[in-house]
């Protein structure tokens, strides 16, 4: 069975489709308030293993910081940002960034870059000093993909870097060579992640030119009808946001409004969506703590997109060329 329910009514406006929007946001804000202390209780350490456990606070931190750019004045996000408050508070989350090996150092830089105000110690410092020293911002043998995104959290952190500019970055990406590629060998997460690198999730321009933006519009949308068809909730919410920070208005596109009635028709009655997917949806009969750890993650992304929707400040593009304008 589908959950997909039809899209908003754009006939004559968007105003359907923004109060979808609207709705969204309060709902999966109000849930992570109500439930993202799980990450940095108690219980939530008993529960859940440590490496997931600190990559969940730092996509908390992101969508903080997203939320706070967006909202500063937003009631909602007072109980999220405290969990984060509180979890960069504690002296031992430095050690658990090393927990894996394989990703110690791409979690201490984002550790480092999402640090809330106020919570800045000698210890971000220490990591900091550490990464450039062991060479982990030069480009060594990193992939365009690991390559982008340590540039994006090396210039948040404020730390001098050796990293290749957006602009030769962009031009080796899954994104920038998509064009006729089937959208099932596509990775959505590249595909979006370049998009958010290049755009601060949405607070500035990409740096495209008018050709390439396009293009890249074009990849993302057909993604978006590809999930849309495969009840691919999370990457949907993903989508969304990438054909807003691409400068479309996924509100008038008929792969947005699609995407947008599904994760509406998703949504669990207590605002979360309960899973990445309809397939992979959590059971009724999940315990809280199982729960959490199947809704969390959508729930988030779906926030991120929502908020950033519903508080949309479009930038300008940038004119004919050059392909990114960012390129020190």
């Amino acid at each position: 069975m589908t959950t997909r329910t039809s899209a908003p009514d754009t006939d004559g406006g968007t105003a359907a489709a923004e109060e979808t929007v609207a709705t969204l946001a309060a709902d999966t804000g109000r849930w992570l308030g109500l439930h993202a202390g799980r990450l940095d209780s108690l219980a939530g350490r008993a529960e859940l293993p440590v490496t997931p456990r600190v990559k969940a606070l730092l996509q908390l931190a992101l969508l903080c910081r997203c939320w706070q750019r967006a909202a500063p004045d937003d009631n909602a996000l007072k109980p999220v940002l405290s969990v984060v408050e509180q979890a960069w508070r504690r002296p031992d989350f430095p050690l658990l960034l090393t927990h894996s090996p394989d990703s110690a150092r791409p979690f201490g830089l984002v550790w480092a870059a999402l640090a809330p105000a106020g919570t800045v110690t000698d210890a971000r410092r220490g990591v900091l000093d550490r990464l450039s020293a062991d060479g982990y911002l030069t480009p060594r043998r990193k992939s365009p993909y690991l390559h982008l995104g340590t540039r994006f959290y090396a210039e948040l952190a404020g730390i001098a870097h050796q990293l290749a500019s957006y602009e030769e970055l962009y031009a080796c990406s899954m994104l920038a060579r998509a064009d006729g590629v089937p959208v099932a060998e596509l990775d959505v997460c590249q595909v979006t992640d370049t998009v958010f690198y290049l755009s601060d999730y949405g607070f500035r321009d990409t740096g495209l030119d008018a050709e390439a933006r396009e293009r890249a519009s074009c990849v993302v949308e057909r993604l978006t009808d590809h999930c849309v068809r495969e009840d691919a909730w999370e990457y949907a919410a993903k989508l969304l946001l990438a054909q807003h920070c691409l400068g479309s208005d996924p509100l008038r596109t008929p792969s947005g409004t699609a995407a947008l009635g599904m994760l509406a028709g998703a949504r669990s009655p207590d605002g979360s969506l309960p899973g990445k997917t309809a397939r992979g949806r959590a059971p009724a009969s999940a315990p809280p703590q199982q729960y959490f750890r199947w809704a969390y993650q959508p729930t988030l992304v779906t926030a991120l997109t929502t908020l950033l929707l519903a508080n949309a400040r479009r930038p300008v593009p940038v004119s004919a060329s050059p392909t990114a304008r960012r390129t020190r």
